[in-house]
């Protein structure tokens, strides 16, 4: 999810607090345990600080090892430490559950997007994607803010967050059964489909379609139930050549094999370079794919000149961003 949803998230969670009587029967405790959940529901992405760096590192580190097995443990022993180093008087136990709580909740709504997380490390580093809901929903955003609110005019915050959470639950229900409807037809449209990915919108009703065949991807979008394919391409294996051996030792392309699932290639013979394009085909917007990797090759002896990986939404951005680099 977003930030500002984590965010409502961990307020939230810090008034449903409430429930527990240790927390209730101290102030302190109180005040500790809203600061743990907030900052709990906030830890997982501190890997974002990694965009700084580059865009390679950013996509192949982010929402991986912040959110790992071994991390939705070492967050919350971190965070209920430094927050009962400033407020020795809470109770630490609880203060300890609830910020786990916290940091549980935030890397488990995260498997529910496109985008995925590595949640299953260090036993497995494939990504968890379920694809079910966008990376901010606002009725997910909507409903929290609704029931802060509420909880500032005097609701009791028990009973006002326990039926937010069954709202939302009833969502997610909902928006599986949805995906399933999409996925039933896809496959009617495209009978022999092997694998689809689903990319959910902001709006209910419509998604994003990456779908893999044995001899074609189909790139479509469902609007309310009806499947209109808008680009095929041909399946076109990854050839034994060395000009792609060379540019798969770029970090920029290595990142984005590492998290694409489904994209076709391109390679251009220029005049000074050569060009090799990864494209992926999930995130198509008004005709064009803005999730690429692009290296550049010297053409005699295959070195690489320059490369990018990253969102782009024309090609003079792009041309821009891989001139930042002299040849």
């Amino acid at each position: 999810m977003d930030t500002g949803t984590h965010f409502v998230m961990g307020i939230a969670l810090g008034g449903l607090a409430a429930i527990d009587p240790v927390i209730t029967d101290s102030s302190v405790t109180a005040q500790a345990v809203m600061l743990g959940t907030i900052l709990g529901s906030q830890a997982p992405d501190i890997d974002t600080i990694l965009k700084l760096k580059n865009n390679a590192v950013y996509i192949r580190n982010h929402r991986g090892i912040t959110h790992s097995l071994p991390a939705v443990l070492l967050w919350p022993l971190l965070i209920s430490g430094f927050i009962f180093v400033l407020l020795p008087e809470s109770n630490l136990l609880h203060l300890w559950l609830w910020t786990f709580l916290a940091v549980f909740l935030h890397v488990f709504v995260d498997i529910f997007n496109a985008y995925g997380t590595q949640a299953l490390r260090p036993i497995s580093s494939r990504w968890v994607a379920l694809g079910v809901i966008n990376t901010f929903d606002p009725f997910i955003f909507g409903i929290h803010v609704a029931g802060l609110t509420l909880w500032g005019f005097g609701f009791p915050p028990t009973y006002t967050f326990l039926t937010m959470y069954l709202f939302i639950f009833i969502y997610y229900i909902a928006r599986f059964r949805e995906q399933s409807l999409v996925k039933r037809a896809v496959r009617q449209q495209i009978p022999d489909a092997r694998k689809i990915t689903l990319s959910p919108t902001m709006r209910y009703h419509r998604w994003r379609i990456a779908v893999t065949s044995e001899k074609h991807y189909y790139v479509a979008v469902s609007e309310n139930g009806y499947v209109t394919i808008l680009d095929t391409f041909d399946r076109i294996p990854l050839p034994k050549s060395e000009i792609l051996h060379a540019a798969k030792a770029d970090i920029n392309l290595a990142a984005f094999l590492s998290f694409s699932p489904v994209y076709r290639w391109e390679i251009e013979m220029l005049e000074d370079y050569v060009e090799v394009r990864f494209i992926d085909l999930r995130y198509r917007s008004n005709g064009f794919y803005p999730f690429v990797a692009v290296v550049h090759l010297d053409r005699n002896d295959l070195t690489i000149k320059n490369s990018f990986t990253g969102w782009i939404f024309s090609e003079a951005k792009l041309r821009k961003k891989l001139n930042l680099i002299p040849f």
